[in-house]
């Protein structure tokens, strides 16, 4: 049997066992996204997950639009290194990953905002939060795309029209991904942002493809920047007694 024809005759047997698993509502973008892949999954919950990794950006969207609707937890400040915390800033602040911020099942634990069915952000079955998840599907995709830009870089060459958006010429193969505010500088400077905002250091508003001598130059300016500030802070420290 060539691989055509097998093709042909799974995604024949998924979509027999997704329509089985269908339920009465259901996405309506999720599906047609299904049906149009060349492996059809075979069930509504891997559908869902398909979609939101063929839309990464969407995913980044809609996941820093729910963390400004939840908000961050009354008396939560981010920190790193501590014990259940993240161990460098690098990580995106996420205050509901916290055990003592944590909401419980039925609540993203990056966004704070109740996960429903399949992993779906609205509660379109009318049936309360999903007890057995902690994460949007959209959430999972976003985290992953904060945490490994670099594994997106397709897309977002795709978005800059394939442009260095340094120099404004043309992107090589060797292009790589940077954080226009640099994350060290997030975080010694702006890390008393309001929660949901400084997630948009993470996301697609700080993120762009630039060629590497671009890269190259710019990550020597801000090595000349730390050196200065470090300088400047120990200058202005007050004198110790001895």
């Amino acid at each position: 049997m060539r691989m055509e024809e097998t093709r042909l005759l799974r995604n024949r047997q998924a979509l027999t066992r997704l329509n089985r698993a269908l339920p009465e509502i259901f996405p309506a973008t999720v599906l047609r996204h299904a049906l149009e892949r060349r492996w059809t999954p075979p069930m509504p919950r891997l559908a869902v997950d398909g979609y939101w990794r063929a839309h990464v950006i969407r995913a980044d969207r809609l996941s820093r639009a729910l963390a400004a609707r939840s908000g961050a937890p009354k008396g939560w400040t981010w920190r790193i290194g501590a014990k259940g915390l993240p161990a460098t800033f690098r990580a995106p602040p996420a205050p509901y990953r916290e055990k003592k911020y944590s909401l419980g099942p039925g609540f993203c634990c990056v966004c704070g905002q109740p996960v429903y069915r399949f992993g779906w952000h609205a509660d379109l079955w009318d049936q309360g939060p999903n007890r057995r998840a902690a994460w949007h599907t959209a959430c999972v995709v976003a985290w992953q795309f904060w945490s490994a830009p670099s594994d997106h870089d397709r897309i977002l060459r795709r978005i800059q029209a394939r442009r260095c958006a340094q120099t404004g010429g043309r992107l090589w193969k060797t292009a790589e991904i940077d954080h226009n505010v640099p994350l060290f500088q997030v975080w010694s400077e702006r890390r008393d942002e309001p929660w949901p905002a400084l997630l948009n250091y993470w996301g697609l508003p700080n993120l762009r493809a630039i060629n590497r001598d671009a890269h190259a130059a710019k990550c020597a300016e801000e090595a000349t920047y730390r050196v200065r500030r470090r300088k400047d802070t120990a200058d202005s420290a007050p004198p110790t007694r001895s």
